[in-house]
């Protein structure tokens, strides 16, 4: 149980590190990328199908 909560705290981190990273990309840049404002939110969480 303690593991799980660890790897769901990291998770979590991962996420936060992803969007924000992202976040900071021009829209130039996410275009360059194939992507736009709307798909970091997916993107971050590793859910992105694009």
């Amino acid at each position: 149980m303690l593991m799980s909560l660890i790897r769901m705290i990291q998770a979590f981190r991962d996420y936060h590190r992803n969007l924000n990273e992202l976040s900071r990309l021009t829209d130039r840049e996410l275009a360059d990328i194939g992507l736009d404002r709307a798909d970091i939110p997916r993107v971050a969480a590793g859910a992105y199908n694009g």
